[in-house]
């Protein structure tokens, strides 16, 4: 599960060597005993790695495309996984940073709490990272006051574009902040930029200059750099002020932006070492071709090696269908998850049960499509209305469940047997298929409360239909 992501432009300077031998001292500075892998003495090597099962350090060079990947991984004792990428493409200079968490079967519990990288931290005290636009990339937060305001207007008014989100906090009635701003900056550097009001009394100057769209009177205001991602606003409750809930509610906005965002493929570790596989096969299916030419000459010869290849074909070619399988797992997780950190949210409005998600945001989408059928049953202007109505309004979902009901029915239309087609698709969308005799179980995600069972060949011309419905039904 991706809890961080970002994508930063870093100084021309920065040499590949500089750049290994920070993410060396990164993971050598940990405050954590247990997370430094001890006696690493770099010497210039590249693809090497470090380290044992629990721990380690990989470091892959793609030469063809410029490309250095790092990847740090840490196993814990309770079974949760973190990968740590570091990826940097030396032809544009731009380094993806990403931390993501994922599970052994044993595992049973876990805090959802995280830290950013410190690499981000490292790479900002170093100055190794270029400005975004007219805003550097900091942990403090950007000042605005009289003789700049034009910064903060040209953003509002949507005249200037930045690849961070830029987050703006204006001060309360009191001339207060209504957030530490100091710690906000910090829990959000590297994915955003916090832009601060200096003196309330710039309100009217920054009103008229932007047509009153500015955000005033303790109001945050989130302004993305996508034309598709709208304008958010949370307003200031002097009443009954709570700035922890204000900043939370910021924070997961930023991170739900954040992670959503596709990344392309040759800034991800698993994009990367798939290419790099990808090549090897190619230049060993070219050596093959070379030796089938020399035929006449080294016939022995050629037999010998065509052996050992093949050996070694059919082993890359099972890595890549693997990490096929996982880069796609990857970018259907990634891909309009607006709401990917919904457990890290500290104020939520129910709890949930001992059920887990078998894709992302699947618990979310059953509820509010259950509320989304409820709400035409209850009259409107009422508090009862009201409230389901924000709720539903407020939370983004992709109505997976319908995208893998039509999949389903297209997958079984004139079903007849299963073909290797079939299964595939079926395995990528979770289902696993075993076979009963004269029938094939399916069984969504091993799980075996999910079993359904289908005839191997089945002579009604409706079949593919009714199994395709009783899929559904059972499983979506």
């Amino acid at each position: 599960m991706l809890v961080y992501s970002t994508l930063l432009d870093v100084v021309e300077t920065l040499t590949k060597e500089e750049f290994i031998k920070l993410a060396i001292e990164w993971m050598q500075g940990s405050p954590y005993q247990d997370s430094i892998i001890p006696n690493i003495q770099w010497n210039g090597e590249m693809n090497i790695r470090y380290g044992n099962n629990a721990l380690w350090m990989q470091i892959e060079e793609y030469r063809n495309k410029n490309i250095i990947a790092i990847r740090y991984e840490k196993a814990e004792k309770d079974g949760v996984i973190w990968d740590t990428d570091f990826v940097l493409n030396f032809s544009y200079m731009r380094l993806a940073i990403r931390l993501d968490r994922s599970f052994m079967p044993f595992f049973q519990s876990f805090d959802s709490a995280f830290s950013i990288p410190y690499f981000v931290s490292l790479l900002i005290n170093k100055k190794l990272l270029k400005d975004d636009g007219l805003l550097p990339i900091t942990r403090e937060p950007f000042v605005i006051e009289k003789n700049n305001i034009g910064i903060l207007v040209d953003i509002i008014c949507g005249r200037v574009s930045y690849n961070l989100p830029v987050v703006y906090v204006s001060k309360t009635k009191y001339d207060q902040y209504p957030v530490s701003v100091g710690k906000l900056a910090n829990q959000l550097r590297g994915i955003a930029h916090v832009l601060v009001q200096q003196d309330g009394w710039t309100n009217y100057d920054i009103r008229r200059l932007c047509e009153s769209k500015n955000e005033y009177y303790g109001a945050i205001g989130i302004y993305y750099p996508l034309a598709p991602a709208k304008h958010t606003r949370f307003l200031y409750d002097e009443i009954h002020p709570n700035g922890d809930m204000l900043a939370e509610k910021t924070i997961h906005e930023i991170f739900s932006y954040s992670n959503s965002k596709e990344i392309p493929t040759l800034y991800t570790w698993n994009g990367v070492t798939s290419s790099l596989l990808t090549d090897r096969l190619k230049s060993q299916i070219k050596e093959r071709q070379d030796a089938e030419k020399a035929q006449k000459q080294a016939q022995d010869e050629k037999e010998q090696y065509i052996d050992a290849f093949d050996e070694d074909l059919e082993k890359y070619k099972r890595q890549i269908e693997n990490l096929a399988k996982q880069n796609e797992a990857l970018m259907i997780e990634n891909q309009g998850l607006r709401t990917k950190l919904d457990e890290m949210d500290k104020v939520p409005a129910l709890l949930l049960g001992n059920e887990k998600d078998y894709y992302a945001g699947e618990i979310k989408e059953h509820l509010l499509s259950v509320l989304s059928d409820a709400l035409t049953n209850i009259e409107q202007n009422t508090r009862h209305f009201d409230i389901i109505q924000d709720i539903i309004s407020n939370n983004y979902f992709e109505k997976k469940r319908t995208e893998k009901a039509n999949d389903i029915k297209r997958l079984f239309c004139g079903y007849n047997k299963m073909t290797s087609e079939l299964r595939q698709e079926l395995e990528a969308m979770g289902i696993n298929i075993h076979e009963d005799g004269k029938h094939y179980k399916l069984t969504l995600l091993s799980d075996n409360r999910y079993i359904v069972t289908i005839a191997k060949t089945p002579s009604d011309n409706r079949a593919g239909k009714n199994c395709a419905s009783i899929i559904v039904k059972k499983m979506f």
